[in-house]
């Protein structure tokens, strides 16, 4: 099972296909959502994306890379036990 991360503060025009081709250099991109409006359809700014597995989810190298150019927050959310 990979490990999910939260991505904030993306652009309104951002598809999922777009958001996971942001981090497919960083590793095997599992599964990507984008939030939306149920009423407008329209994205809320924040999604998920999960990485493979757990290396590639706490690599610091796109954690800070992203937060730079596009100004996006990606934070790892933790398991519920």
């Amino acid at each position: 099972m990979g490990k999910k991360l939260y991505v904030g503060n993306l652009s309104y025009s951002i598809d999922e296909g777009g958001l996971g081709d942001i981090f497919a250099p960083y590793g095997t991109v599992e599964s990507v959502a984008i939030v939306t409006d149920r009423e407008t359809g329209r994205s809320r700014g924040f999604g998920f994306v999960e990485m493979a597995n757990d290396a590639e989810a706490r690599s610091e190298e796109h954690t800070s890379e992203l937060q730079s150019p596009c100004n996006l927050v990606c934070r790892l959310l933790l398991e519920k036990k």
